[in-house]
This record gives structure tokens, C-alpha cells and sequence, in this order.
């Protein structure tokens, strides 16, 4: 690696093509930009002092020997600054009749254009950069409106174009070959955008000869239409992370893939190239110590990432869930209460089981998760268990999940029983998440839809609601020691003093007494109203009072409930 000061002439030296990667973003500077850009530039021809336009990072490409130039750097860093610049220098050698000096310092001794641009906005900036004259140009894309933006603010009386080209420095850091360019560019831009791992992937499978195959293999999958990119780009939370969805699948897929038994991947590198950081790396690292054809991964990808879009859906929470088992589910498991960590092992089986075996799996799955939420019990071994082991034993039947889950009886990982489920429901003190949805997926199993008048909502169209409010002190009836005190403050934690509801109680009803809770007063709704169509409460609506023995009672009335719906 090489750093120091450069200019323009320094960077754009007639004999070096500048690559930016073809499936690299589009352009997307806007008037902001271009405008503080041509500020700037105007300052530079008044002062007439080097002004420093920030870092460009290049990468050294091996020589082609197709290409009549032998000096071919990629951009990693500087292709919003590059691009712009040379629009703008455009303009202002149109508008000076001097195109001679543009084409002087931006094209090759063999008069190409030295910037190669990307896939997306090749055409408009080499129409631009080509122009003798400045004319009209038709267009929506953020090239044409730069150049249009250049046009209607240049005042040329401001600007000297020898000046200008002169004292603009960069500092350029040149990398080798072999050199990460991932790491140094998030060491620089710490604070910045980073490219997800299917941006970085997209531009490692497929190069400027490949665009046939890009198109099948990747734009008609990740980039069809409006739809499909909103799908791949939705932020989804994932542990303590936000990540996009395309780099949720594409990390569920790797740990697939890590587990082929004909690849005998080994087990340190099963662990090394399972972590989330790095990504894109790991990838790169399999691919090559495993030997694996590009052209064979990249079809296997687009099988999965097909399946992927048809099965997983993050808007289930947002409407009515179906009390059958299956993958519908097993979504809003995985969305509603934050379970991405078993993605991978639900892809596995979509692609591996008919559908009929699909629901017994996803049947037990679901009671598997759902039991250790209700008892409280720790999550951190998930990743492991959905990305690795239930994968590499091959568990495509219910009886082999089960068995394998059964092997886990004294470790972590165990199923609970009735009496620890029991327990759960009467003890446990469980997060607002994950009490709502257990309380909705109890809810939406045992539901009679023929007696209802209204639709079950969506998992996140509910509100979760203590009963005995957290401040009972204030409107509650007093207790007499401070052992039930202690007492009183445990029981209202627990899920039998919850329940979800179809809208947030106002505050003076949320703290008021049992009566007012249920009825409301003046114009202000209580529970009668909001939760009357609610069949894990509703009953409970008709009791005089509501205390202590009755949470214990409502906790063994969903203890019932629940150890039907999730059956082990």
C-alpha cells in the first residue's frame, strides 16, 4: 500500500484506466452536493491555493492482456468525487470551447475514456463526456441532472479551468493486488455507508464480460423491479443488529452450505467463517480454499434466494395469522418475537422436505421456541443449533428434530416439559415482545373464527396491558405486609396478569381500579371494550374482583391453552 498527495493530472495520467466495479451503485450525488462542489471550485480560482477534495482509494487490477492499456486501478473509494468532476469539467470546457483540454487530462493517450463507468450509468456519462457541443440531453438519471445542474450555475467569469485543475489535491492511497480493500476502506470511512455483502458478492461474481449472466442469474432474482429491491433492502433486526434482508439470507445461506457433507468442510472453519462480521470474506475464503465453482454457487444461490422470497415474510405480524401450522408461523416466530437465528435451518428445510413433513417440523419448532420463551430460558446457543447442528445431522423429519432436541435434555438447549411450562406461566417475568407474542400465538390457535365478528389483527397491532397496574398502590386495595407486597409486585410481572388488547388504555384508566379498568369512564374506553374479543382474557371480563389468586388462576387457564398449541 502506497499514500500520498496527488492531483488530478496525477490520478487521471493518460495512461491508467479508472474502473469503477461494473455493478457497483448507481451515481446518487444530488444538488447539494453539486452545489457546495462548485462553491468550492470557485473558491479554488479565487484563492489560487491547493485545496485538499478528501481520499480516493485505487486498487491495482492484474494486467489484461486484451486491454491495450496496462495500468487498470479499480475505485474502491472516490467514485461520487470522480464522476463529478468530471462532469463538471465537462461543462466547463464546453462552455470555454476548449474540449481539446477535457479530453487532454479524461481520456487515454489512445483518445478512451478513462473513467469506465458502472452498469447502470455507463451509457449517460459516456454520452456526456463525449459531447463537441452542450446540448439537450433526455433523461432521469442523477449523471444528466449533474450535468444539467453544471450547466444552468456555471458563471464562467469564477472559474479557471488551469487554475482549478492544478491546485485540487487528493489524498490517493494505492492498493496491490492482493490487498484487502474492504478494510481499508471502513478503517477511512468508519462513519460511513458500507456496502452490504450482496453489493460486494454481486461485483466478485460477475465482471463486464458477464452481463447475461447477471441479468438471469442476479438482476431477475435481487433487482427485477421496485418490489423485489424494496423485499432484498428491508432493514430487519437481527439480535442487537439491523441488517438488510439480502445479507440475512445470504449469511442463512452460506451456513447451509457450510454444512454439505461432499464439501468436508472442516470444523474450524465451519467457526470461522459462520460469524455475521466479515461476511463477504468468508464467502470469498470458501469459494476459494474449498474449491467451489463460481458459476455452480451462483445458480445454487438463486434457487434459494427464490425459495427465500416465496417463504419468508416479515409482514406477517402486520395481519391476521392462521392457526395452522407451518411456515406463516414460524415467520412470525422469527419476525414478531426476533428469531432470525433459525433462518437457516427453516431454509434447509423448505428446500429439503415435501410440505406435508414441513408442518410436523414446523409444528414441533414452534412449540420447541416457544416453550424456552414462556420459561425464560437463554437463546445465545441458537445460532449454533439452527446454523450448524441441525443442518449437518440432517434433520428433515419431525422424529429426527425431535431426537436430536431430546439429546439436549440435561444441556442448554432442552425442550421443557408440562411442569416447567407450568412454572413459566406462573413465574416468569417476561420482556413486553415476547409476553405479546405468546399471548397472540395462544390466542390465534385457539380462536373460534365462526363466533367471532371481527378478524384476529396482526401481531403488531396489538397492545400488551397489565391488569393489576404497576402503580396498584394509588387505586388497588392496600395489602398488609410487605412479604405481600413483594408478592403482589412479582404476580403482576407474569403472564397470567397480561394480556394483549386492540388499543393503548388511556393512562387514567391503565392506573385506575378493577371497575373503572373494566368500564372506562366518560369518553374514555376500559377493558370491556378492548378486550372483549380477546379469548385468552374475554372470560376473565365477568370477575368481581381481580387479585393475586385470580392472576394465578388466569396463568393456569393459559398453561392449558398452551400446552395443547404446542404440543411436545
Amino acid at each position: 500500500m502506497e499514500a500520498g498527495k496527488r492531483t488530478i493530472n496525477d490520478i487521471f495520467n493518460g495512461n491508467r484506466i479508472l474502473e469503477i466495479p461494473f455493478f457497483q451503485r448507481s451515481y446518487v450525488w444530488g444538488e447539494e452536493q453539486w452545489e457546495r462542489l462548485l462553491e468550492d471550485m470557485e473558491l479554488v480560482a479565487q484563492n489560487n491555493k491547493p485545496y485538499f477534495l478528501g481520499s480516493v482509494i485505487l486498487k491495482q487490477q492484474i494486467t489484461d492482456t486484451e486491454r491495450t492499456v496496462g495500468d487498470i486501478r479499480t475505485i474502491v473509494d472516490g467514485q461520487q468525487r470522480l464522476t463529478t468532476l468530471n462532469i463538471f469539467f465537462k461543462v466547463l470546457c464546453l462552455r470555454n470551447k476548449i474540449n481539446s483540454s477535457f479530453d487532454r487530462v479524461f481520456r487515454l493517450i489512445n483518445n478512451d475514456i478513462a473513467l469506465e463507468h458502472n452498469h447502470n450509468d455507463i451509457g449517460d456519462f459516456n454520452q456526456i463526456v463525449s459531447l463537441d457541443e452542450e446540448i439537450d440531453i433526455d433523461g432521469e438519471s442523477n449523471i444528466i441532472k449533474a450535468y444539467d445542474y453544471f450547466r444552468d450555475n456555471i458563471t464562467l467569469e469564477k472559474l479557471d479551468f488551469p487554475k482549478i485543475l492544478s491546485k485540487i489535491m487528493f489524498v490517493v492511497i494505492d492498493l496491490g493486488v492482493e490487498e484487502d480493500e474492504q478494510q481499508i476502506f471502513d478503517t477511512i470511512n468508519s462513519l460511513g455507508v458500507r456496502l452490504t455483502t450482496a453489493e460486494l458478492l454481486k461485483n466478485y461474481f460477475f465482471g463486464r464480460n458477464d452481463i447475461k449472466s447477471y441479468e438471469i442469474n442476479w438482476k431477475e432474482i435481487f433487482e427485477k423491479d421496485t418490489e423485489t429491491k424494496s423485499f432484498w433492502d428491508r432493514e430487519i433486526t437481527a439480535g442487537r443488529m439491523k441488517r438488510n434482508n439480502i445479507d440475512l439470507f445470504f449469511y442463512s445461506f452460506l451456513q447451509i452450505k457450510l454444512q454439505d457433507h461432499n464439501l468436508k468442510v472442516k470444523a474450524e472453519d465451519k467457526k470461522n467463517l459462520s460469524k455475521v462480521e466479515g461476511l463477504f470474506d468468508s464467502y470469498k475464503e470458501f469459494i476459494n480454499k474449498y474449491s467451489i465453482s463460481k458459476n455452480d454457487l451462483i445458480q445454487e444461490i438463486k434457487k434459494y434466494a427464490i425459495l427465500y422470497k416465496e417463504n419468508i415474510d416479515f409482514d406477517v405480524i402486520d395481519r391476521e395469522l392462521t392457526d395452522e401450522y407451518g411456515i406463516e408461523r414460524i415467520n412470525a416466530i422469527i419476525f414478531g418475537l426476533d428469531n432470525t437465528t433459525v433462518i437457516p435451518y427453516v431454509l434447509y428445510v423448505l428446500q429439503n422436505v415435501n410440505q406435508n413433513e414441513q408442518k410436523d417440523i414446523f409444528m414441533y419448532l414452534e412449540s420447541y421456541i416457544m416453550r424456552r420463551i414462556v420459561m425464560h430460558a437463554s437463546s445465545k446457543n441458537y445460532n449454533r443449533l439452527f446454523s450448524e447442528e441441525l443442518i449437518s445431522n440432517e434433520s428433515l423429519t419431525k422424529t429426527k428434530l425431535k431426537e436430536l432436541i431430546e439429546e439436549k435434555s440435561d444441556k442448554v438447549n432442552y425442550m421443557p416439559s408440562d411442569t416447567e411450562l407450568e412454572t413459566g406461566f406462573n413465574e416468569s417475568k417476561l420482556t413486553n415482545k415476547h409476553s405479546s407474542g405468546v399471548l397472540y400465538l395462544i390466542e390465534s390457535s385457539i380462536r373460534n373464527r365462526n363466533v367471532h365478528s371481527t378478524a384476529l389483527l396482526g401481531l403488531n397491532r396489538y397492545s400488551l396491558e397489565h391488569i393489576m397496574p404497576k402503580k396498584w398502590e394509588n387505586h388497588w386495595d392496600a395489602v398488609n405486609t410487605e412479604a405481600e407486597r413483594l408478592n403482589r409486585n412479582r404476580k403482576l410481572l407474569t403472564l397470567g396478569n397480561l394480556t394483549i388488547i386492540t388499543s393503548s388504555l388511556n393512562t387514567s384508566i391503565r392506573d385506575a381500579n378493577w371497575d373503572t379498568k373494566k368500564e372506562g369512564k366518560k369518553d374514555k374506553k376500559g377493558l370491556n371494550q378492548y378486550a372483549a374479543g380477546i379469548d385468552t382474557f374475554s372470560e376473565f371480563l365477568a370477575r368481581s374482583e381481580w387479585n393475586e389468586e385470580v392472576i394465578t388462576e388466569r396463568a393456569e387457564f393459559l398453561f392449558d391453552k398452551a400446552k395443547s398449541v404446542w404440543k411436545v
